[in-house]
């Protein structure tokens, strides 16, 4: 039977149970706006576009600038990926400062092949060794990220549904979304130590894409999706302890983000059970 407790009374794994609980309260705030504005791709772009970051922080002050190179990089691409968008629409925009920071992140990487070892903990995650210092930072990004949603909560949500309407109620439409590219950059950031960067996509969009299918009302959507991150990484993590006592090595960050993407099909499928009720209730 899963251990559900135990494994959780060891240091290395309750700092990471902590953080991926802490990332679920972005999957259910960040996540939901992500999912309402279909921002998965701009996503998909700030995560790559920290590559050049984190390979600049590492040469200036190995693996303490990871983060902070991360950081700097990922607010900078958020900045950039509003304006360009305005000019060429998102997903060009989005296109452009993806290539271009990726690419450069390449050449950089490329001028020393030894750097290539050191950046892989931030690909792929390493959620066992996640420490104390880590684990306050990261929980500083979040808390940023969610704070700042939070507070344009009402302007996102009129934003995620009709633009022209949100100009006309004199929503700051570019403010409005210089503040959702943040929160998704700082989320990035702080989500690297934990899952990885190309990981970091679970984390954003699959909770919240899950919560939709169960219900479309937008704050209780958030809530689902917390609890869905939350129920997921707790499980993920019991299931990748569970493995390699077992002598199965896995990623946990893997194993979770898979958790998650099995919470999804489950809620796609009550879903379709739900809606197909409805449908004959309303036939009969």
């Amino acid at each position: 039977m899963l251990d559900l407790v135990t494994p959780f009374q060891l240091p290395f794994m309750l700092r990471p149970l902590v953080l991926l609980l802490v990332l679920a309260v972005a999957a259910g705030t960040v996540g939901t706006i992500v999912n309402l504005r279909r921002l998965e791709f701009a996503s998909d772009g700030l995560t790559h576009a920290v590559f050049p970051g984190l390979v600049i922080g590492f040469v200036v002050a190995g693996a303490g600038g990871i983060l902070p190179g991360a950081l700097v990089a990922a607010i900078v691409a958020a900045l950039v990926l509003v304006a360009v968008a305005r000019r060429t629409g998102t997903e060009t925009g989005v296109a452009i400062v993806l290539t271009a920071c990726f690419s450069l992140g390449v050449v950089l990487v490329s001028l020393r092949s030894e750097w290539a070892g050191q950046m892989e903990s931030f690909f792929f995650g390493s959620l066992l060794t996640v420490t104390d210092a880590q684990l306050a930072i990261s929980v500083g990004l979040v808390a940023l990220a969610v704070a700042g949603i939070v507070a344009t909560w009402r302007w996102q949500v009129l934003r995620a549904f009709d633009e022209q309407a949100a100009r006309i109620a004199g929503v700051p439409v570019r403010g409005t979304d210089v503040v959702a590219n943040v929160a998704v950059a700082l989320v990035v950031v702080a989500a690297s130590a934990a899952v990885g960067t190309l990981l970091v996509l679970a984390v954003l969009i699959v909770p919240a894409a899950a919560s939709r299918a169960l219900t479309r009302r937008v704050v209780p959507g958030a809530l689902v999706a917390t609890g869905i991150a939350a129920l997921a990484s707790w499980l993920g993590m019991a299931i990748a302890f569970a493995a390699s006592s077992g002598g199965v090595q896995a990623s946990p960050s893997s194993i979770v983000a898979l958790t998650m993407l099995a919470a999804y099909l489950v809620a796609l499928a009550v879903g379709a059970v739900r809606e197909g009720a409805l449908a004959r209730r309303a036939i009969a």
